[in-house]
């Protein structure tokens, strides 16, 4: 195996998230990998944020607090910063585990042709606590295409590839991270990194599948729709077209689900079905969740979530 230790570069989008940012910012330097440059940019943030990032300014590559477009705007300003072979990008809520860095460099060392790498990733409350393992597969372009979703904190990127495929789209909101592992798993194949788990991604009322679930299923069918017309994509978007539209039409029925519209949920669901019934057994269980919160029978919506939870448990437990 190569001894070269190439340098990480980590990049961090902040705006009012002062109460979890300075657990991020520890999470990347108490890494026990000696090579990382990390860069902090905030949208001028008024809720304390700056004061956290002053704190450790001086161990920070470079950091600035100034109005920006959102959150793609804030990481493209990060990543043109980013001199590193490899790029992470961690939110201002989220947070690596210790020895994260370190077992994504030894994964691109062991695939020297990866675009990116990818472990599993954990849920966690607004008090650190986990709550659900978020498991992941072997999953290569085609089954990105098909709307099969990586949790973005686990994700480490070859900046080679990042740069021929370009950076964020301002015109994404929500889906920004799934568009921008389409083009680039279009240029190398991703390597995903069974049983590792690098990282943490907070849920949490303020978080954008909560608060703003019922705009990730107009991004699923914009992206879809771009899929099945560029040509990168060909002709692999032909072979598998309705399993594209089935998958967008899952990730707006999750959503819809997430937003308590439990009715156009179903109808969601029941698209996808039309276009290709054969999904994973988790879509099915929502569907049924949908059916038990839209028919009013409080008593089996609150069986349902005690069975929900039950499972939730044991999957922390692996």
């Amino acid at each position: 195996m190569p001894c070269h230790k190439p340098l990480v570069s980590i990049v961090t989008p902040s705006f009012n998230q002062a109460q979890y940012l300075e657990q991020t910012i520890l999470s990347v330097l108490k890494q026990d990998y000696p090579h990382i440059e990390y860069w902090l940019m905030d949208g001028a943030s008024t809720d304390g944020s700056v004061e956290v990032i002053q704190k450790y300014a001086d161990r920070l590559a470079g950091w600035v607090s100034e109005k920006d477009k959102g959150q793609a705007d804030a990481v493209n300003k990060g990543f043109r910063q980013a001199t590193g072979d490899i790029v992470g990008w961690l939110n201002s809520d989220d947070l690596y585990y210790p020895g994260a860095i370190s077992a994504a460099v030894k994964a691109f060392q062991e695939n020297p042709d990866a675009s990116f790498v990818f472990s599993d990733v954990n849920s966690i409350d607004g008090h650190g606590n986990a709550f659900n393992r978020m498991l992941f597969g072997d999953w290569k372009l085609k089954d990105l295409m098909q709307f099969k979703i990586i949790s973005q904190p686990g994700v480490f990127m070859r900046r080679s590839v990042l740069e021929q495929a370009g950076y964020l789209d301002l015109d994404y909101h929500y889906l920004l991270d799934v568009e921008l592992w389409l083009r680039m798993a279009s240029i190398a194949e991703p390597v995903y990194v069974p049983d590792a788990l690098w990282s943490a991604a907070r849920m949490h009322d303020d978080a954008k599948n909560h608060a703003k679930a019922l705009d990730f299923g107009p991004e699923a069918f914009r992206i879809a729709k771009w899929l099945c017309e560029d040509e990168r994509f060909y002709p692999l978007n032909a072979q598998i077209f309705n399993k594209i539209w089935a998958g967008a039409y899952r990730i707006d029925a999750f959503y819809r689900a997430e937003a308590e519209d439990y009715r156009g949920a179903i109808a969601s669901y029941g698209e996808m079905m039309k276009r290709w019934p054969f999904q994973p057994i988790e879509s099915y269980a929502r569907l049924f969740k949908s059916l038990i919160k839209s028919s009013g029978f409080k008593g089996l919506s609150e069986l349902y979530e005690k069975l929900r939870e039950r499972r939730g448990k044991r999957s922390i437990k692996k």
